[in-house]
């Protein structure tokens, strides 16, 4: 049985000191292996722990003028929207290149300052290579989304720091860039992972759009964009979803078997494609065969065009979507991103794929109800919180309860259910 990584502070501090100490001769058993494989090359690189090489850090102007050009410039209202609100909760957002230049770092108060002071600014390069283990530096070496808490980092002076970062892919699967949240505990939390992971699928999607069809999909003139309907405020309108996966799934009104609609919300989740290799684990949290996951995609694609009328599907190395999909999950992300946290809440009848058991199904099922829950938290509306506590989901959440007792008229049914169900929970804690 794998052995599950300690991340408690004072674990990890005497682990990396041990490590330190025997210049790498003592392995840092028990410690997350992408952390403990980032301090090795830490090590090989001459990264020294107390005073990390300096990072090179670009001329104002020509900082400006290589941003303005950069492919992620136009998604930045795009991360302002989505993780802006963050910056107000003692985190730090940065975006850097694909060579680990901070390319936009934004923030304000003690954190800022805190990163400011260990060279964490724009124009500086922070890869593995000249300042050790680090989420955004980590995240381009291993190709995949990354914490790092605390002790984790390799170089002392920004162990007082966490972070949470994951790549942005382009349409072609290259990596641009990465997304980075940190801070203090809070950056390292699961809300952190889900916010940034959420994110970077919504900027990899706009990219994808703007980009048009996917590189190397097969050309079809046909339309996956139904009759809009209303739903956005202004008199705007909300197109409708093509793909139900919240609740009994359905490809344009076709029901679709548990793994087909497993398929299609992964390669939904991923414009940049998915090979059979990545598909069998995430599908499964055993074996499966890659026989198997051409098998299914064969059907799959059988399904879909005659639903369509169109390939849906395209190439096979890897696989990806001809066209984009709306599913009724980015129905409820757009409604967040807005504002409207109880459109969003009546936009989610159920969690995503409830039988689902594929682990690539089980995170985005637990990110988007860590983004729902995150945002009954801090909203304002004692109606959408009320809504969220009388789910399945929200009964026993104890902040939610604290919320609707602070936003409920005093005196008032609301407040008193309040009061009443936080009885209840405390006196199953105490």
């Amino acid at each position: 049985m794998q052995q599950v990584p300690h991340r408690d502070a004072r674990w990890v501090r005497a682990a990396y000191e041990s490590f330190v100490g025997s210049a790498g001769s003592e392995e840092p058993d028990g410690i997350d292996p992408v952390v403990a494989a980032s301090w090795q090359r830490s090590l090989r690189n001459g990264v020294d722990p107390d005073r990390p090489s300096a990072v090179a850090v670009a001329a104002s102007g020509d900082l400006d003028e290589y941003r303005s050009t950069h492919p992620l410039a136009g998604a930045m209202p795009l991360v302002r929207d989505l993780v802006g609100g963050a910056t107000g909760d003692g985190l730090v957002v940065a975006v850097s290149d694909d060579v680990g230049r901070l390319l936009w770092v934004e923030g304000r108060g003690q954190v800022r300052s805190a990163v400011d002071g260990v060279g964490f600014v724009e124009g500086a390069v922070w890869r593995e290579e000249s300042v050790g283990t680090n989420a955004p530096g980590t995240a381009l070496a291993t190709r995949r989304p990354v914490q790092v808490l605390g002790a984790e980092h390799f170089a002392r002076p920004v162990q007082r720091l966490s972070c949470t970062a994951a790549p942005v892919h382009d349409a072609a699967g290259g990596i641009i860039g990465v997304l980075d949240l940190t801070g203090g505990s809070a950056a390292g939390s699961h809300v952190a992972l889900a916010l940034v992971r959420a994110t970077v699928a919504m900027v990899e999607r706009e990219l994808a759009l703007r980009g048009g069809p996917v590189p190397g999909s097969t050309p079809w003139t046909g339309s996956l964009d139904p009759e809009p309907e209303p739903g956005m405020p202004g008199g705007a309108a909300e197109r409708a979803p093509d793909l139900h996966l919240l609740g009994a799934p359905t490809l344009r009104g076709r029901r679709l078997s548990l793994r087909h609609a497993e398929i299609l919300c992964l390669l939904a989740e991923r414009p940049r494609g998915l090979s059979a290799e990545e598909l069998a684990v995430l599908l499964h949290p055993g074996d499966l065969s890659l026989v198997a996951v051409r098998a299914e995609i064969s059907r799959l694609r059988r399904v879909a065009d005659g639903v369509l009328g169109g390939p849906l599907l395209a190439g096979s190395r890897p696989y990806r979507l001809a066209r984009m999909l709306r599913s009724d999950v980015d129905t409820v992300r757009s409604r967040l991103q807005r504002g409207d946290v109880r459109g969003a809440l009546s936009a989610y009848p159920e969690p995503l794929l409830r039988r689902s058991v594929a682990p690539g199904i089980e995170r985005l099922r637990e990110e988007l109800e860590a983004e729902l829950r995150s945002a009954v938290h801090a909203c304002d509306d004692a109606a959408a919180v009320e809504q969220w506590t009388a789910r399945d989901e929200g009964a026993d959440d104890h902040a939610a309860w604290v919320r609707l007792a602070e936003l409920a008229e005093p005196g008032g049914p609301q407040a008193a259910r309040a009061r009443a169900h936080l009885g209840v929970l405390e006196r199953r804690l105490s």
